[in-house]
């Protein structure tokens, strides 16, 4: 598989708001991308200079679609696996590759694979204090950055918002979670960003919950409050080029989610919301806007978390209609 151009060209499945933020990564790296998209109204069709329309669970859409490309990757996980077996067994580069898509999905197998390594996982309900996160990028030869631990807040199972760096949270605790993680992306052979998020039983004592393949928005604050975004280092390890930094530019950021609300047509309490504090960065995803929906999200940085909070969440439900001043 190589590509007809100098520099290489990623394939990515589905077109959601992952593969969106791709795509503006990519373009600084010079890197081309073709996205495989269900319909021309997804959010990063809508940006895609090439765009293939296809069935995501046909192996011949898929096996067309991958031509001339170096590698392919996933903006989610909607697709067949027995496809993609299909062709990884032509030598079609998949990153992250089947075997580890399918282990990280399989509860069971996970569960046993992170036990044997001694990392506690929990699939149950515990009683928790708070959530926290963490994004690692991993490359083909291994090379792995890790991005300081997030705190998360979610409000009916959606993601509300998210405190970089995590509150409260000692260094040596912090160095022994993220230590954790790099087992995790070696235990199952990870390549490109992954998330792992904790649950914090109090104690000092924190139990993985979730791990999730690819970008997440739980890493969404890193496209404002890193030097290397999460969508930027997933393009990076997927290509095994070399990554890039994951230091914080600021004492603090924080991201809140932006669900569609009362406006259909957000423009106007964008530019308020512009006007009204210059150092907010919105991100739009370009969707139809619904109700309970996620359409954006706003990040800031700085040095009080409390100001930060209190900034994003009034832009954050300015723009969703719960406020309208």
């Amino acid at each position: 598989m190589k590509s007809n151009s100098y520099f290489p060209t990623v394939g990515i499945i589905g077109a959601g708001q992952m593969a969106r933020m791709m795509i503006e990564a990519a373009h600084r790296l010079n890197i081309n991308v073709r996205i495989l998209a269900k319909s021309s109204d997804d959010c990063a069709a809508l940006i895609a200079n090439d765009l293939v329309i296809a069935d995501f669970e046909s192996y011949s859409d898929l096996n067309n679609f991958t031509q001339d490309l170096d590698v392919i990757t996933f903006d989610n996980f909607e697709y067949s696996i027995e496809a993609l077996n299909k062709l990884s067994q032509q030598n079609i580069i998949i990153r992250p590759d089947v075997k580890t898509i399918t282990k990280i999905q399989n509860v069971d197998i996970l569960k046993d694979l992170l036990h044997s390594a001694g990392i506690n996982f929990i699939n149950e309900k515990v009683n928790t204090t708070r959530e926290i996160s963490v994004q690692i990028a991993r490359s083909p030869h291994g090379q792995t950055v890790v991005y300081p631990i997030v705190q998360i807040t979610k409000i009916d199972n959606i993601l509300d918002e998210v405190i970089s760096p995590a509150p409260n949270l000692s260094d040596i605790i912090a160095s022994q979670l993220q230590h954790d993680c790099l087992k995790v992306s070696e235990i199952f052979n990870i390549v490109g960003v992954f998330s792992v998020n904790f649950s914090d039983i109090g104690n000092d004592k924190f139990v993985i919950n979730q791990i999730k393949l690819g970008p997440t928005n739980e890493g969404h604050w890193t496209i404002d409050g890193s030097t290397t975004s999460q969508f930027e280092n997933h393009l990076r390890a997927v290509l095994d080029l070399p990554l890039g930094s994951p230091k914080l530019l600021s004492s603090a950021t924080v991201m809140v989610n932006v669900l569609g609300g009362q406006y259909i047509d957000m423009y106007k309490p964008f530019l308020h919301c512009m006007a009204h504090d210059p150092a907010l960065r919105i991100h739009l995803y370009g969707k139809e806007i619904k109700q309970g929906r996620k359409v954006g999200h706003v990040n800031i940085c700085g040095d009080n978390v409390e100001d930060l909070l209190i900034r994003a969440h009034h832009a954050a439900d300015y723009l969703t209609g719960k406020i309208t001043e």
